[in-house]
Parts: C-alpha cells; structure tokens; sequence
C-alpha cells in the first residue's frame, strides 16, 4: 500500500491557483483510474484504488498548505506505513512550467507544504515536482503561486494532469526515471 498526497489548498477561489498543482494531479488520477468515492479523513479528502497491481491512498490535506505535514503524518500513522510509501505531488517553482521530476528527500525551497512534511516526517519521501516556473523575481513570487493558470496555459495543464495520470503505473511500481521520461514523451507528442 502506498499513500500519494497531492499539496494544495482548500476552497474554490484556490482550484486553478498554480500552489494547487497537487491537487489538480491528485483528482486527475483518482478520476483516470476511476478510484472509490472520496472520504473525509486525516483532516482531508481521501480516495482508495488500485494502480496496476498496487493499492494506493489518495489524500488532499484540508488542512491549509501550511499544516499539511500534520494530515500526512496521521494517515501514515493509521495505515502503519514507513515514510518510504509516501509521494507528495506539489508544484515546484525551480523547474520549468509543465516539466515533472521526481526526486526522494531533499530540502523544502520554500515550499510551507513540504516544510510541515518534514517537520512532521523528516525529508526522505518521494517528491512528484510538478514545475511552474519562476516569475524572475523573489518579491513576485508569492502573488504568482497563489495566482491562477493563464487561459494560454490551460491546454498544457490539462495535457501534463493527463500525462502524468496516465504513467501513473510507473510511479506506482517504483520505477521513477521510466515515469518521467514517459511522461516528457507524451508531453513531447501532444
């Protein structure tokens, strides 16, 4: 079993905000792989599915961005899982927009939904880094993460929650470079 956490915050006027990547993977997945219907649980929504041969937990922390290690910590908790089953889906402003890498452990860049994690888990889980690029100055970058995806942006996005939905096996089988190529390839052809 493993527990895969899209990072986001609650509440519509956040939806399309480019902070809530993780989310958007998150549901896109739960749709594509027609996951069971959601639960509210650990202070957050969960689904429940299968992924090829692997079941796989779903959570969006309702918790706020900040707070999100806590829901985290209590899902593992419940299910007795190692920090190693976990992956966190959240938006990464060091890589360009619509590119995904995936890396275990590492620091927080900022980002308050991976610093909670850490404090509660420590920094050696699986990170899905969903790019959004930077807006070339740190005083802009707060106002460009809470803001939403341009209208010219939205087919990319739509493409990339599709893509990465659709390798989500590779993920799931723990082979982390062949879902990140496949993934750039869909990228490449649409």
């Amino acid at each position: 079993m493993q527990l895969w956490v899209g990072l986001g915050n609650p509440g519509p006027s956040y939806a399309m905000h480019r902070h809530n990547v993780g989310f958007m993977a998150a549901d896109t997945i739960a749709e594509v792989h027609r996951f069971g219907p959601v639960q509210k649980k650990f202070s957050g929504w969960l689904h429940d599915g299968r992924i090829g041969g692997e079941r796989i937990l779903l959570l969006k922390p309702a918790t706020w961005m900040n707070e999100s290690g806590r829901s985290v910590a209590e899902a593992l908790r419940f299910y007795k899982l190692d920090v190693d089953a976990l992956t966190v889906f959240h938006d990464e402003l060091d890589l360009a927009p619509f590119k995904v890498k995936v890396k275990r452990g590492g620091g927080t860049a900022g980002h308050n939904g991976l610093r909670s994690i850490d404090q509660h888990l420590g920094p050696d889980f699986r990170r899905v880094r969903i790019g959004i690029g930077h807006p070339g100055h740190k005083d802009r970058v707060t106002g460009y993460v809470l803001g939403n995806y341009a209208k010219a942006e939205t087919d990319n996005l739509a493409d990339l929650l599709g893509a990465l939905a659709a390798e989500a096996e590779w993920l799931a089988k723990g082979d982390d470079v062949r879902f990140m190529n496949d993934v750039a390839l869909r990228l490449a052809t649409d």
